[in-house]
């Protein structure tokens, strides 16, 4: 082989692996949806318009100093516009993120409706994006409560603790649930696959239980699952947890998730916040690594390491305070640090899984957990992720 012909063969390896969205890392971030106009959502959380926004732009200060309500540098755009999304999946690229996780939901709401929730966010935004397929993305099936107080206590008042949106789900609505995933997203090029196998993550496996007759059944409607994404043409289904935030696992709680893995087939672990919260972020995140040894220890399936960037939900909670808020050794400095923790611990485990790194998160607005630029920190924790994986 000559010269010309062997660069022309290397160029066409590097086209097709950026074709077909392989990186050196999957660096990850979840997708909160809530900032457009859902009709569910409009009719009994966000009458403005303009979904979660109208919480977030009530945020108050409790406390000297604190950082309420959240600045975005680029205002209060709408993530089901397209264009505010081209925006988002260039900034992501220019940084180092390369993969989208959306919270895809599907809910029970008290008229008797039963469907999809937030998902324009998805369809319309994100998809609709020019640029959508360089970034690749799956989704995180998001089943947990909701009750009327959680999401707009402004609306219900704060003791409104009744479920308000309920995600459990038998076989006639999983099915519909099925066809759905598979038909509007594993297809599509981007959609992230481990060996072959689209990647479905899940919130909550005790509440997906819960919405069939027996454990049996559940493990039958997960297994239904599989052979429908088998009979799609994929080899197979990698069903990933995604469970609220890390956790010392105790010998019972062991026990649990080992029988849930074994039930439902889980394939991975991913926690969607890291877990350990401290006041001091510094301390938060050392109780997260040692909660994610634990963990890693504990299972013998993959378990892809989370770095959250703080916490701070009081638009949420009015009695909450600052004992609830990431308030000391906050920085970009330190989550970048942090962050490279976590890629040593992808790199450490390539023999046995793929490199995956998830962030807490592109715009958690709501829980003060974003990397989207604001006016207080700029792009700085954009810039920590750039300095790891640009």
């Amino acid at each position: 082989m000559n010269w010309l012909a062997a660069l022309l063969l290397s160029a066409l390896s590097v086209v097709a692996a950026c074709i077909s969205g392989k990186y050196d890392y999957h660096v990850c971030a979840y997708v909160w949806p809530s900032c457009h106009d859902d009709s569910l959502a409009h009719k009994w959380l966000w009458a403005d318009g303009e979904g979660e926004w109208e919480v977030i732009k009530k945020g108050d200060s409790r406390f000297e100093g604190h950082y309420q309500p959240k600045q975005p540098l680029w205002g209060y755009e709408l993530d089901d516009n397209p264009q505010v999304v081209e925006k988002w999946i260039k900034t992501a690229l220019r940084y180092g993120v390369n993969t989208f996780i959306y919270d895809w939901y599907w809910y029970n709401a008290p008229d008797g409706w039963s469907g999809p929730y937030l998902e324009d966010a998805l369809d319309k935004g994100f998809l609709g994006a020019p640029s959508n397929r360089k970034m690749n993305f799956y989704i995180m099936y998001a089943n947990h409560d909701v009750k009327y107080s959680y999401w707009n206590y402004h609306k219900w008042g704060v003791n409104a603790d009744s479920l308000l949106f309920n995600p459990r789900v038998g076989m006639e609505d999983w099915k519909k649930i099925v066809h759905r995933v598979i038909t509007q997203y594993f297809h599509l090029p981007n959609y992230v696959k481990i060996e072959g196998c689209p990647v479905f993550a899940m919130f909550n496996a005790d509440i997906f239980k819960q919405g069939f007759a027996s454990d049996e059944e559940a493990a039958e409607a997960m297994d239904y699952f599989r052979a429908e994404v088998r009979k799609a043409g994929f080899p197979g289904l990698h069903l990933q947890l995604t469970p609220g935030g890390g956790s010392d696992p105790s010998a019972k709680k062991q026990e649990h998730m080992r029988e849930n893995i074994a039930l439902l087939g889980i394939n991975s672990i991913a926690f969607y916040n890291m877990g350990g919260f401290d006041c001091d972020y510094e301390k938060h995140n050392g109780n997260a690594v040692r909660m994610r040894e634990a963990t890693d220890a504990a299972y013998d399936i993959p378990l892809f390491p989370t770095v959250s960037i703080g916490w701070d939900d009081t638009p949420r909670f009015p009695a909450k305070g600052e004992k609830h808020v990431t308030r000391f050794n906050h920085s970009p400095e330190v989550f970048g640090r942090y962050l490279r923790i976590a890629k040593d611990y992808a790199d450490a485990h390539r023999d046995t899984q793929p490199p995956f790194v998830m962030i807490n998160a592109w715009n958690e607005w709501v829980e003060g957990s974003y990397l989207l630029p604001d006016k207080v920190t700029g792009f700085g924790y954009l810039e920590a992720v750039g300095k790891l994986f640009k």
